[in-house]
């Protein structure tokens, strides 16, 4: 009776953890879109689990800012407006500027080539269906050069506070465009300069790709609203 006692929190967390990941992509997918109130009887029932393990999920999604809480009022998804877009792609010119230029110093040999790959399979689902969907974390382009500039502080405040926020404009606006082609071509020049170990290019590079992607973005959430 001890033991499973005591193994109780643990199943809690893992239970909350699944949880939380289906949501985050549900959310990050449009399936639960932007703004819609967030049932958390219904969600017990999908998922089939108690209120605490849910709740823990929700309260992790609420941290990573894909979903807001009012008090007497409930949990909603955050809304995509062209305000909070331009807020998260300034940051992002800044910090991810800031992390291609500590990568170019930092990021190791193997670490540059593994890059490479990466653009290899990226450069292949461009080729197969016209798109630029990455996945979360290392199989993110982006990702992986924050991770890359070694300052534990940077990543952090990146993969913490910025980038399910990031993921989600993306996927909503940026995955399927025009822009498509030409935002590779830029990841290469970018790698490039990594590779060189040429920091204020990777850095100037980088600032002028994400600034791109924002006007970019922009443009086509403007249209969106219009129609």
């Amino acid at each position: 009776m001890s033991e499973s006692h005591n193994n109780e929190p643990t199943l809690i967390s893992t239970i909350a953890d699944t949880v939380f990941k289906k949501i985050q992509s549900a959310i990050v997918e449009g399936n639960i879109s932007p703004g819609s109130k967030i049932s958390e009887p219904a969600l017990a029932k999908e998922f089939g689990i108690s209120r605490g393990p849910l709740r823990e999920a929700l309260s992790r999604l609420e941290a990573c800012h894909l979903i807001e809480r009012t008090p007497n009022v409930g949990a909603r998804v955050v809304s995509l407006t062209p305000q909070h877009l331009v807020e998260i792609y300034l940051i992002r010119e800044s910090l991810e500027g800031l992390a291609a230029g500590m990568a170019a110093e930092n990021m190791t040999d193997k670490e540059i080539i593994e890059l490479d790959e990466l653009l290899g399979k990226h450069q292949e689902q461009i080729e197969q269906d016209q798109s630029y969907y990455q996945k979360e974390g290392d199989m993110d382009f982006h990702f992986r050069i924050v991770k890359g500039s070694k300052n534990s502080h940077l990543i952090d405040l990146y993969s913490k506070d910025l980038y399910h926020l990031i993921r989600l404009y993306r996927y909503q606006f940026g995955m399927v465009s025009k822009r498509v082609p030409r935002a590779f071509v830029e990841h290469g020049q970018i790698v490039d300069a990594i590779r060189q170990r040429d920091g204020e290019l990777a850095q100037f590079l980088m600032t002028r790709h994400i600034s791109a992607s924002r006007k970019n973005v922009e443009k086509m959430i403007s249209a969106h609203l219009s129609a």
